[in-house]
């Protein structure tokens, strides 16, 4: 069992002071090709602490590709053989902790310098905070493009609230050379 440490009551405040937004549109995830799309699971990534499912999907193609891009290359070599899956995804949240750009990660105590960073521990304490407050998911800044990221909390939402419209399989070489040529 995961040792917890004790709530910010600071942090939860501040969260709970945010009434929450409804979302209604599309989405964009990446999975290996043999992983449930719609399967959540504790990563202990950004916004999660790795203590209760999430999905992590981008508002915008190129920044699901991005986020994923960036982890599989801090890998010593880039893995060639991953056959990645991209879907786009129909999604309804009813609360939601819309986090809107940087100002807003800094009024939650979210270091500007560190956001890029692997550094999550704050972020992860507001993902656990919101999730504890009864939100279903976190809409915020992306880490590696301009766009937003929503984090959904699986247990928070309904089989209704997530439809996949369509997949596609990725080909990491041909989006690098894409990215390096639109420089």
């Amino acid at each position: 069992m995961q040792d917890r440490r004790a709530r910010d009551l600071e942090l939860l405040d501040l969260i709970d002071s945010h009434d929450g937004i409804p979302f209604e549109g599309d989405v964009w995830r990446i999975v290996r090709e043999e992983r449930d799309v719609l399967q959540g699971y504790p990563a202990g990534a950004r916004w999660d602490p790795g203590t209760f499912d999430v999905l992590y999907t981008a508002l915008e193609r190129d920044g699901a590709l991005a986020e994923i891009h960036f982890h599989l290359s801090r890998q010593p070599v880039f893995p060639s053989k991953l056959r990645s899956m991209l879907h786009r995804l129909s999604v309804r949240t009813s609360r939601t902790l819309k986090i809107a750009d940087l100002e807003a990660l800094e009024g939650l105590g979210v270091s500007r310098d560190s956001y890029q960073t692997l550094n999550y521990d704050r972020c992860q304490e507001i993902g656990d905070a919101a999730q504890f407050l009864g939100f279903d998911g976190i809409l915020a800044p992306s880490a590696r493009w301009s766009c937003q990221n929503l984090v959904l909390f699986v247990d928070r939402l309904g089989p209704d609230d997530l439809q996949i419209v369509e997949s596609e399989p990725i080909d990491w070489k041909a989006w690098r050379e894409s990215q390096r040529k639109s420089r």
